[in-house]
């Protein structure tokens, strides 16, 4: 079981996560609803390490208002989680933690510096997967759009009207990236998943960490060269070489991807010979990363082997930013590839996003 409480000019809208309402009312119960709510006690039937519900919080400014000094003073939420360890022992969990309110008017540093961009990706997926089961007619892509949009107004640096003044503090300046790839993420993007598959989807998304859930959102990349060690590669299609391996984790599938020269080589055998260790070695790092990744994750995520240009390739390029398309297809370097698409690339995305955001 989980019970909240929190200071009374706190309210509870709800939570959204693997857990039902116990109907407990009280006074830090808010009007209006977001998942399960009319609440400040939930039952979970299970938890393990990497269980994490989101709690929608809101904030009754008229009881805040008539407190003197109200912008400096603090407030309180308390956590009590109670369970049943293995041995049958029921176990209680007590956090409490403490904020200051912060007068968004006067300075908004504070706010900047506590915005934590994976969580905040994570919450707005959750939301939107919620609003898109319960909601008629929502859509989820404009939705998206106008929340990034009013949040860069908010928090950007700009001169009205003048695109190429805007610039995003530090803090902020990955999520509109995760909200580009949350737009093209199959929580928002149903189509060609059947509906099992979504469910699914948006069950995990609602219970996993914000680490796992955040890769499921926007998916990590890692390529693997002669040249240098394993290392982080951008969630773009630039990425792609002849002479490179590609390890994708996006949390339900991993993609090892193979670049044209090195299947070529593959297919030849080079790899049995023995002055060809290297090779050998370079095949065989992503294979023992991925089993790696699969060992730790339940349920399996699936593995999938392929090269460049093969018809399961389609798993790597779903994924990644569509910066060269069959309509700049001369831009590109040899080697490399082309997706495919009418989706605007994260680059136009930006664009359209620094015109709006700085709009009178």
């Amino acid at each position: 079981m989980l019970e909240i409480n929190c200071s009374k000019d706190i309210k509870i809208q709800g939570v959204i996560g693997p857990c039902t309402s116990l109907e407990k009312k009280g006074p830090n119960v808010a009007d209006t609803v977001i998942g399960e709510g009319n609440t400040t006690a939930w039952k979970m039937c299970g938890l393990n390490k990497s269980t994490s519900l989101t709690v929608l919080f809101d904030l009754s400014s008229t009881e805040r208002s008539n407190v003197p000094g109200a912008a400096n003073s603090q407030f309180y939420l308390q956590f009590l989680t109670s369970y049943q360890d293995p041995e049958g022992k029921t176990m209680l969990r007590v956090t409490t933690v403490t904020r200051q309110w912060v007068d968004s008017t006067v300075s908004s540093e504070e706010l900047l510096r506590g915005f934590d961009q994976e969580t905040a990706a994570v919450v707005m997926a959750r939301i939107t997967s919620l609003k898109m089961e319960t909601e008629e007619g929502f859509d989820a892509t404009r939705w998206l759009d106008r929340n990034l949009i009013r949040l860069c107004s908010k928090f950007g640096d700009y001169r009205k009207d003048d695109p190429s003044s805007f610039t995003l503090n530090p803090c902020f300046s990955l999520f509109p990236q995760f909200m580009f790839n949350l737009r093209r993420s199959q929580f928002v993007q149903v189509f060609n998943n059947s509906p099992d598959e979504t469910a699914y989807f948006r069950m995990l998304l609602n219970r996993e960490n914000i680490t796992n859930a955040a890769v499921m959102i926007q998916p990590s990349l890692i390529s693997y060269s002669f040249n240098s060690l394993p290392q982080p590669a951008l969630l773009d299609v630039a990425s792609i070489s002849a002479d490179r391996i590609l390890l994708l984790d996006s949390y339900f599938s991993i993609v090892v991807f193979h670049g044209m020269t090195i299947a070529q080589w593959r297919n030849m055998g080079y790899q049995n010979q023995p002055e060809h260790r290297a090779f050998a070695e370079l095949l065989q790092a992503p294979q023992a990363d991925a089993q790696m990744i699969i060992q730790e994750r339940f349920p399996v995520p699936r593995l999938v082997v392929c090269d460049q240009h093969g018809s399961q390739a389609r798993f790597l390029l779903a994924k990644l930013n569509p910066s060269a398309t069959y309509n700049n297809s001369s831009d590109i370097a040899a080697g490399s590839d082309i997706i495919f698409t009418d989706d605007v690339s994260l680059q136009v995305f930006f664009e359209h996003l620094q015109r709006l955001a700085v709009q009178s």
